[in-house]
């Protein structure tokens, strides 16, 4: 086996230090971590760092079905919602038509 280098470490380790790699990875990382102390440091730091939460991770199907699923069904919420905002706004339109016609005729 050839010997891992530090730029596969560096695009392995948001991922090992978002807990998403298996443990052979993970063991492999940790041993180039202890051979190079800065780059240590460096994650030591990156885990520290807010901006770790917004390190993507790999895309899975199974996620994107259940988002794309839920995004669905926030969107029919909202046309119905609308739909209904639309019908009650136009039911009093025509009510007060109705009532004004009404109004009209009881005065002549």
């Amino acid at each position: 086996m050839s010997e891992v280098t530090k730029n596969v470490i560096l695009d392995l380790l948001p991922l090992y230090l978002a807990g998403e790699v298996s443990e052979d990875t993970s063991a492999l990382v940790k041993k180039y971590l202890e051979k190079d102390p800065e780059l240590a440091e460096a994650a030591k730091e990156m885990a520290k760092a807010d901006s770790l939460g917004k390190v993507p991770l790999p895309f899975r199907k199974d996620t994107a079905m259940e988002t794309y699923q839920e995004a669905k069904k926030w969107m029919t919420i909202r046309v119905i919602g609308i739909a209904a905002v639309v019908g009650l706004v136009l039911m009093c339109f025509f009510t007060t038509i109705a009532i004004s016609i009404s109004i009209d005729t009881i005065v002549r």
